[in-house]
């Protein structure tokens, strides 16, 4: 079995094991993540590999990270996360790229990402749940943070923090690639 198989796996057996401990229809997880009941559907029987944005939606309709999704162990006291471990889940033929570094439940999904943009490219966002919040931190480079239409410049050895409710963005304008961590805490949702 592929890696890709094994997450494929994985998101199907964790999104019907979390739909179902909240009580949720297939119907009701369908509106609450703003996606079809047939992509649920097929996500659950493990026949597609969604998009990242879809992924995103339904992990904030569960109040849950992506890790948490992709991944069906018990945590331990302390979870250690190799390199090998992270899950790239944007990428351009240029080279951008984006890495889930880590992810935890506490008290909501709080992620740990690496994110990497060749020259002009970026990556769009829709709003997440009202009470995300975002932090930044750009390692090299200069990223344009666009947040509710406004762009901001983030230079290398600056760190930002937002409420990322509204839709945002990050793009590299520059000649040389840029590159940023960034950490996404979602709050918990009743269960």
């Amino acid at each position: 079995m592929t890696d890709l198989d094994e997450l494929t796996q994985s998101l199907a057996r964790n999104l019907k094991r979390l739909r179902l401990e909240r009580g949720l229809t297939l119907d009701a997880l369908a509106a609450r993540a703003g996606i079809s009941r047939g992509m649920i559907v097929q996500i659950e029987q493990a026949r597609t590999n969604p998009s990242v944005g879809t992924v995103v939606k339904i992990g904030d309709a569960l109040g849950v990270s992506i890790p948490t999704l992709l991944d069906f162990d018990q945590a331990p006291a302390v979870r250690f996360f190799p390199p090998e471990a992270a899950v790239r889940l944007w990428s351009t033929e240029a080279g951008s790229h984006s890495l889930l570094l880590a992810g935890t439940e506490a008290p909501g999904p709080l992620e740990l990402w690496h994110w990497r943009f060749m020259p002009g490219e970026g990556s769009d966002s829709d709003p997440h749940p009202v009470g995300t919040t975002e932090l930044l931190h750009v390692t090299t480079g200069v990223i344009t943070l666009t947040l509710d239409g406004a762009d901001h410049t983030v230079p290398a050895g600056t760190s930002a923090a937002f409420e990322s409710h509204v839709p945002h963005g990050y793009r590299n304008d520059g000649a040389e690639p840029a590159e940023m961590t960034m950490a996404v805490s979602v709050p918990g949702i009743s269960r």
